[in-house]
């Protein structure tokens, strides 16, 4: 790995600890420019000050875009409230990485059941909640009008696609029944949305993958410290040794697509 691109963990997180957080991973890519790379934490429940925070890190930090929680206690961004961030991601022609966080108490809910607390933990993130509720928002956005309203918004999301590439043809007809939209749900998947491998480290998937999204649109990602980051050389030999990539292909998803998304140059 040469380049690698830092952000934090799910937390919800105060205006002044952002701003330190921020200023403590500027710190860290300034001693190390070839190395690391920021996406900024973003204070989500106060927007206005979330949009700020973004244009600091983005103008004054030199970080390559931010990466915010799926939800701020069981409310997602459909709601207009949140928008100013995303309009400020527009302007500052950055890309939003959407990535999923913990339930909240009342979402926690639906998880439960006749098993142990451990399993519905399970069940309400990495085994399955944090995969469906993250595709659920991105169609939420959609349906809001989101991107009839700021038409050239880059969003990122992880884990293969978060299960929508697998439903995206039962979705996509059902989508033209939501309202009436300038730009449809196809367009949006096309030209708004780019998809990270990370902790997916299995060839099922991706294939599914290359099938639903156009392979300029694939990033390579491990997604530590929720996946160990020893495992992704072994799931990039895989891709290799396949056939449904080839080299020049296999270079876009490694790091070229990166670079052209974020700006940055990796020393391959």
């Amino acid at each position: 790995m040469s380049l690698q691109v830092v952000s934090h963990g799910p937390l919800n997180a105060s205006p002044e600890e952002c701003r330190k957080a921020n200023a403590q991973l500027a710190e860290a890519c300034k001693r190390y420019p070839k190395r690391l790379a920021g996406f900024a934490m973003l204070p989500m429940h106060d927007p206005a000050a979330a949009a700020d925070e973004l244009s600091r890190a983005v103008g004054e930090l030199g970080f390559v875009g931010a990466l915010v929680n799926n939800h701020v206690d069981g409310q997602f961004y459909d709601d207009p409230k949140f928008w100013p961030v995303f309009e400020r991601a527009v302007e500052l022609d950055v890309p939003i990485y959407l990535h999923p966080t913990f339930p909240s108490d009342d979402m926690a809910q639906h998880y439960e059941g006749h098993y142990s607390s451990k399993t519905a933990f399970s069940l309400g993130t990495a085994g399955w909640s944090w995969h469906t509720e993250t595709g659920l928002h991105i169609l939420r956005l959609f349906a809001s009008g989101l991107f009839d309203r700021l038409p050239t918004l880059k969003l990122v999301i992880g884990h293969m696609g978060e299960m929508l590439p697998f439903a995206l043809d039962r979705i996509l007809p059902l989508s033209r029944q939501w309202g009436a939209r300038e730009r449809d749900l196809q367009t949006v998947w096309d030209e708004n949305m780019w998809v990270t491998t990370s902790a997916y480290f299995t060839l099922a998937p991706l294939a599914c993958l290359l099938r639903m999204c156009r392979v300029e649109r694939i990033m390579y990602s491990v997604d530590y410290p929720f996946s160990a980051m020893e495992k992704g050389l072994p799931f990039v030999e895989a891709m290799q040794g396949s056939e449904l990539v080839d080299d020049e292909q296999l270079e876009m998803i490694c790091w070229k697509n990166a670079e052209r998304l974020l700006r940055v140059k990796v020393d391959a």
